[in-house]
């Protein structure tokens, strides 16, 4: 990225990665108490930045192998996508830790990236998806099959929860490490404020007195989630307090799933 460019950003760019069912929505409505903040709900930017990286692979840019073009488009991607976005600070949430994802954010966007990831025990990321499945007859888990056949079609190494952890494996890298901030769902929870304070401290912004009740379902630039796509409620929030729902991990999974995965660990 050119000088230039990044010397006339408007907006800081951050990320929040992490596990699915990990608090990623409700840190989203704490953080965009701040009006210097918009928190995203998911973002398609790297997505973006994949398909035309991709670009590079086809017989047309094969042809006239234009990268330096091609290259400017990439370094803009950002700016353009949020220029209407008026804040200061973007969270933008995606698995922004994966070796590509990172390697594409350090060269078009910010060497020195700063990435938000929220880690959660992955028997109770499995619990949570699976309970709100059962509650939700319009789910889009439903199609997978049965819940054990949902938590293995979860976790197979195309599934959602596995390209978090290979995030986070990247993330973990020496190299890496500088990058990142891990938090964890309970530390959000449980102490709320001292939460808050290491991620204004990460990210080396001004500090904002947040609330801890009362909270707003999360939106992004005036735009709210959709989940008619996915299934009522799957990015509602309980909005009075901060309040862990209580589930029996081995009223709600399989015997199969507890054992299959109960062992795995983050670091």
């Amino acid at each position: 990225m050119s000088k230039k460019i990044k010397e006339s950003r408007s907006k800081k760019i951050f990320f929040l990665a992490g596990l699915p069912r990990a608090g990623n929505t409700i840190l989203a409505s704490i953080l965009n108490q701040n009006p210097d903040i918009c928190c995203t709900p998911n973002s398609i930017t790297l997505e973006i930045y994949k398909d035309l990286f991709l670009l590079k692979q086809t017989d047309v840019f094969k042809n006239f192998p234009n990268h330096k073009s091609l290259e400017n488009v990439l370094d803009a991607v950002f700016d353009n996508y949020y220029k209407d976005w008026n804040y200061k600070y973007i969270i933008d949430r995606n698995p922004a830790g994966t070796e590509g994802n990172l390697d594409l954010i350090k060269k078009h966007l910010d060497p020195n990236i700063k990435i938000i990831f929220l880690v959660r025990p992955i028997l109770e990321v499995l619990a949570s998806w699976i309970d709100w499945a059962n509650k939700t007859p319009d789910n889009h888990l439903r199609k997978l099959g049965t819940p054990p056949q949902v938590c293995h079609e979860l976790m197979n190494k195309n599934g959602q929860i596995v390209k978090e952890l290979k995030c986070m494996k990247n993330l973990l890298k020496p190299e890496n490490k500088h990058h990142v901030l891990f938090v964890d769902y309970h530390e959000i929870v449980d102490e709320p404020q001292e939460t808050i304070n290491r991620i204004y401290k990460f990210l080396g912004i001004p500090k904002y007195k947040h609330r801890f009740k009362n909270f707003k379902q999360v939106e992004g630039n005036g735009l709210k989630y959709d989940d008619s796509v996915f299934g009522k409620g799957m990015h509602t929030i309980k909005t009075r307090s901060l309040t862990k729902t209580k589930r029996d991990i081995k009223k709600v999974l399989p015997k199969e799933i507890i054992e299959a995965y109960g062992s795995i660990q983050f670091v």
